[in-house]
């Protein structure tokens, strides 16, 4: 049962990886302003949540990778969701981004060795 959530849980972050090279100008617009080159980190991100996702599919260094995804949520709610939000946006990415955080947590949990 542990291995078809790792890899359902894995195939989303494989998607939104591949968004980010697909649609990066568009989403270059949601990387804080304060942060310089935007498409830079919108590639680098759809990056790492690929390689997080082989990981995970793989079986190679699920704790690590699992841990590292949770970081990257947990930046996503701070520097993109939270200030978004306290502005009068949406709190759905927010909880979202959250939630997988948690989740990867979990996962890395199961998984550490």
């Amino acid at each position: 049962m542990k291995d078809t959530g790792r890899i359902l849980f894995a195939i989303p972050f494989a998607v939104f990886g591949l968004l980010h090279f697909i649609y990066g100008s568009n989403m270059a617009g949601i990387v804080p302003s304060w942060l310089p080159g935007a498409i830079f980190w919108v590639y680098l991100t759809g990056l790492a949540m690929i390689a997080a996702a082989v990981a995970l599919i793989t079986k190679k260094q699920i704790f690590l990778a699992s841990i590292l995804l949770a970081v990257l949520m947990l930046i996503f709610v701070l520097t993109v969701h939270l200030p978004s939000a306290l502005s009068g946006g949406q709190m759905s990415g927010l909880l979202k981004d959250f939630a997988l955080g948690g989740a990867a947590l979990m996962i890395a949990g199961v998984f550490k060795q």
